[in-house]
């Protein structure tokens, strides 16, 4: 990064200039500045206190930020940015921006913790391929996941919520009206983020376009695109990650009631107990999986298949798969009610 980005001064500027720079930073919680020397090396970071704290010490505001700056300053380097630990203790201490530092303490990029939750080394694969045949008209002329909840697309809440959560390798399965998603979404630049396309050319399944992602990160979350959540991504990442999981997948408690009093028989008929309007719970899956991208390894080149053939073919290897039960909220946006329910439930959800 270079001297352009409105936190990076050069050490050769006196406080003046820093402070000038310092003040056209519109955001006071953000008024940090970080120092590098002529090789691009970082030497320290300065703030309007470190200015002030210098001038009552004698300094001038005249003088080289050499004399300002805060050597002992807090950054990241590019192993630890993925690291949530090291990210949990920076906002705990409620430090706002911090630098990420090459091998050579060289800025890579700034880490804004108000625009993002966290950083997790994920990648994701979202699939948006399907023609919404439950959702027409409105799919006549617009791929389902094109279609507007409030005041943007389905597909797009769901990467703003994943680029939150720090993600920054996409990927977009399509099929149907696809273009309008590439032409929508470009290759990502303008949100910051990489995103590349599978174009399928027959339906895949839930989960057959896995095969054809390789992934920056040794993992990976696959989502229906058309699934509209306030899921915790950290804490699904975090519970995945305790757990040893192969895969994980997300889930929506769902209740049965009985209306009348249930019975309880042996083999013979007999009546063991009675119920009396019991409730019973389950787990549906939620459309959103966390999983090893290794795994792309078992998935067919050469004929559809679902996240659901997946996780049997992993139950029956009896490979670690649990479920994360999603409390917030979920919605799955296959019919013309539900869409009509999203752009109710939308105005109420922080997203």
């Amino acid at each position: 990064m270079n001297s352009n980005n409105p936190h990076i001064i050069d050490l050769d500027n006196t406080a003046r200039v820093a402070l000038h720079k310092l003040d056209t930073i519109p955001d006071l919680k953000s008024r940090t500045l970080f120092v590098i020397d002529s090789d691009g090396v970082m030497v320290g970071s300065l703030t309007d206190g470190d200015i002030r704290r210098g001038l009552l010490a004698g300094l001038e505001i005249s003088d080289p930020l050499k004399k300002f700056i805060n050597k002992n300053f807090k950054y990241v380097t590019n192993t630890q940015q993925n690291n949530i630990a090291v990210i949990k203790k920076f906002k705990q201490e409620a430090i706002d921006l911090i630098p990420v530092l090459d091998n050579e303490n060289r800025i890579v990029k700034i880490m804004d913790f108000k625009s993002i939750t966290t950083i997790l080394p994920v990648s994701a694969l979202l699939m948006a391929g399907g023609r919404g045949e439950r959702l027409k008209p409105l799919t006549d002329n617009t791929p389902k996941p094109m279609l507007r909840v409030g005041s943007k697309p389905i597909l797009e809440i769901n990467i703003d919520r994943l680029v939150n959560y720090g993600i920054d390798d996409f990927y977009i399965s399509i099929k149907y009206l696809g273009n309008q998603i590439k032409d929508y979404f470009g290759d990502g630049s303008s949100k910051g983020i990489r995103i590349q396309y599978i174009e399928e050319v027959e339906p895949r399944g839930t989960i057959g376009a896995m095969h054809a992602v390789n992934c920056k990160y040794p993992d990976l979350i696959v989502m229906n695109a058309d699934v509209l959540t306030n899921i915790d991504f950290e804490d699904f990442y975090e519970q995945y990650i305790a757990t040893e999981s192969q895969m994980m997948v997300a889930s929506v408690p769902y209740k049965v009631r009985i209306p009348y009093g249930i019975m309880q028989l042996d083999d013979e008929g007999k009546i063991n107990s009675l119920i009396e309007k019991p409730t019973y719970s389950y787990y549906s899956n939620a459309g959103i999986y966390m999983l090893k991208a290794d795994l792309k390894q078992l998935i067919p080149q050469d004929q559809p298949f679902n996240a659901t053939d997946l996780m049997e073919l992993l139950i029956n290897e009896n490979k670690p798969i649990k479920h994360f039960p999603i409390l917030n909220y979920w919605l799955d946006i296959g019919k013309q009610e539900d869409f009509i329910k999203a752009q109710v439930d939308i105005k109420h959800l922080s997203l």
